[in-house]
């Protein structure tokens, strides 16, 4: 008789988890990414210790600086400190130290690890004035006319009030326009604060000496000399042309002891440039 035995049946014990290979590797990385992560948010050492301010010349440091810590102080992610270097928000910086000084034309921040802010001003440059007639009324009634002048940039952008013109720029006034000027609006458009410095340079070359600049359309362009004859300009032609027959004309018809009696100088159109005397002729 053939008797058939069946092996006992075992359980087998699971090891526990912490005997586990793939655990160990686990708990050694979370382990190494805590301490990594402790370094890099937590420690001194990636904390903003030092701030750098360079470009600046008529831009106060120390209230760059405020505005910097303002920033830093506040927390980021809960219990983040945002003084740490890597939290830092250099985007809303930039933005409030640009909306504070509207002389500043660019301001560059950048990480100097590991625990320097650098950042770099660029500050807007006057290259022509503005200015706009501003009408009260007094106490008793009588209407004031008060003249306030604004420095423009490349840009066209207004960033500060003047009270003079010593660098004898281009004085730019809008007869007909009510427009409310506000620092940091762009008051005139790039290529058209370029076309009256090139206006400028061309009368200077002819020695001329202007008094102000009437935009009075858009294609039109009044300068007042200081002799108190006006040129008549057309910026979306050819300037360069329109000096050349304002010079011309100057040269051949308009001897110097006459130009105290020009009422104006026409440049806008073709190939003359009509001119008229205040008497009529």
């Amino acid at each position: 008789m053939f008797i058939k035995y069946r092996k006992p049946y075992r359980i087998k014990k699971k090891k526990p988890i912490f005997y586990n290979r793939f655990f160990g590797i686990f708990l050694l990385i979370s382990v190494f990414t805590v301490l990594i992560s402790y370094f890099l948010f937590f420690s001194q050492f990636f904390q903003v210790q030092e701030i750098i301010i360079s470009g600046n010349e008529r831009i106060s440091e120390k209230e760059i600086i405020g505005i910097i810590e303002n920033e830093l102080t506040r927390e980021k992610l809960g219990f983040l400190s945002s003084k740490n270097i890597f939290l830092v928000n250099i985007d809303k910086i930039k933005k409030d130290i640009s909306d504070k000084f509207p002389k500043m034309a660019e301001v560059n921040i950048t990480r100097s690890f590991p625990n320097t802010l650098e950042c770099i001003i660029i500050e807007r440059i006057k290259v022509v004035v503005f200015c706009k007639d501003q009408r009260s009324v007094d106490s008793e009634g009588i209407q004031l006319v008060e003249e306030k002048c604004f420095s423009l940039d490349q840009e066209g952008i207004a960033f500060e009030e003047t009270t003079e013109n010593g660098l004898n720029l281009p004085k730019i006034k809008k007869p007909n326009s009510n427009d409310k000027l506000i620092l940091g609006m762009n008051v005139l458009s790039k290529d058209l604060v370029s076309k009256i410095l090139e206006i400028s340079l061309g009368l200077e070359e002819a020695k001329i000496l202007k008094k102000e600049v009437l935009i009075i359309s858009d294609d039109r362009i009044n300068i007042k000399t200081l002799d108190s004859w006006e040129i008549y300009f057309n910026p979306q032609k050819d300037l360069d042309w329109q000096l050349t027959k304002l010079k011309a004309v100057l040269e051949k018809y308009i001897p110097l002891e006459k130009r105290r009696d020009l009422e104006y100088v026409e440049l806008r159109f073709g190939n003359l440039a009509p001119f008229k005397y205040k008497d009529g002729s």
